[in-house]
């Protein structure tokens, strides 16, 4: 007992706080260490927007407390079960401290109880489909990694979908009426009068609809996240909401989808992809991410009502596939340099 305490004494004194989080230098010491832990957990819930960095994280997590507890609380533990499950299967220790095997865990514990009655059976279910999103990780990076494919939220979207179509045929788990109503397509009509509060409430809600959250004051706290983990990153998602809000606007949404962010959030993270992670930013990059970002909103549109008639929502799916798609493409196109 008294060794294995001087061992945690010594990873807290060779740890130290850097502009990105809690690094401990001695080796193999974040598996020992409390506060090792809680810094991977803290990184996968930022890199639920493509930032390694845990005061992101915090931040993105104090915004979420800000809206709703029980959310705060489904993204931490869902967070931290996902990086004990990667941990258990002795996944190497650079992704598991990146925060790599948190971020699917933390929208999928998220997403569930959402769209779920909260029940003792619920938050088991949570549980359950938190390790099964590292499981489905470690198999796509298995999958990908060759071809240079970045995983994504592939699979959040891919554990959630299973997990939640399931429900039909358990008696224990209820939906929460968030559900889309299933059946065909209706044709949309142009409702409501766009206002400037109309724009600047689904600036920030199309940030915080990332997590779920329909809430300026936490949009406003993921932004300034991100502006602490990088001033680029910021811009984009800025870039990004504003651009789906603008494609929505145009092309006739309802008001009430543009002011809760509802075409924002997946060009949100289609913009930080395209203008800080994967191709270094030059005009060329600029413009071919903006046309990312235009495409994640008709994207957006076109997943959510080809998932109605299952009544299953869209989720990130549309910032996947058009992400996918994009950095595939590049290679091909001199002008943009992939990182």
């Amino acid at each position: 007992m008294k060794s294995e305490k001087s061992y945690n004494l010594r990873a807290l004194l060779a740890s130290h706080f850097s502009s990105t989080g809690l690094l401990i230098q001695e080796n193999g010491a974040s598996r020992q260490c409390l506060l090792g832990f809680l810094d991977a957990v803290l990184r996968g819930i930022g890199q639920v927007m493509l930032q390694n960095n845990s005061y992101a994280g915090f931040l993105f997590l104090a915004g979420i407390f800000y809206n709703s507890t029980l959310f705060g609380w489904a993204a931490l533990f869902g967070a931290a079960i996902s990086t004990a499950t990667a941990m258990l299967l002795d996944v190497s220790r650079a992704r598991i401290v990146a925060g790599l095997f948190g971020f699917n865990g933390a929208l999928v514990a998220i997403a569930l109880v959402y769209f779920l009655e909260p029940n003792i059976f619920t938050y088991g279910y949570v549980v359950l489909a938190a390790a099964c999103s590292s499981i489905v990780m470690a198999a796509l990076l298995h999958l990908f990694e060759a071809r240079k494919i970045p995983v994504l939220t592939a699979p959040f979207v891919f554990t959630t979908l299973f997990f939640i179509m399931a429900c039909a045929r358990f008696g224990h788990l209820h939906s929460t009426g968030n559900l889309p109503t299933a059946g065909l397509p209706k044709l949309a009509v142009i409702e409501g009068v766009v206002t400037a509060s109309t724009l600047v409430e689904g600036l920030f809600n199309g940030i915080a609809q990332v997590f779920f959250q329909g809430n300026v004051v936490t949009g406003i706290l993921f932004a300034i996240g991100l502006l602490i983990s990088s001033r680029v990153a910021c811009a984009a998602a800025l870039i990004g909401s504003f651009t789906g809000l603008v494609v929505a606007w145009g092309m006739g949404a309802a008001e009430p989808a543009i002011r809760s962010g509802a075409f924002g959030f997946n060009s949100v993270l289609t913009a930080i992809a395209m203008m800080s992670v994967f191709f270094v930013l030059n005009a060329s990059s600029a413009v071919y991410g903006l046309f990312a970002m235009i495409t994640t909103a008709v994207m957006f549109a076109a997943v959510s009502a080809a998932l109605e008639p299952l009544g299953m929502p869209a989720l990130t799916a549309p910032f996947v596939i058009v992400v996918w798609i994009f950095v595939l493409a590049g290679p091909l196109f001199p002008r943009l340099k992939l990182r």
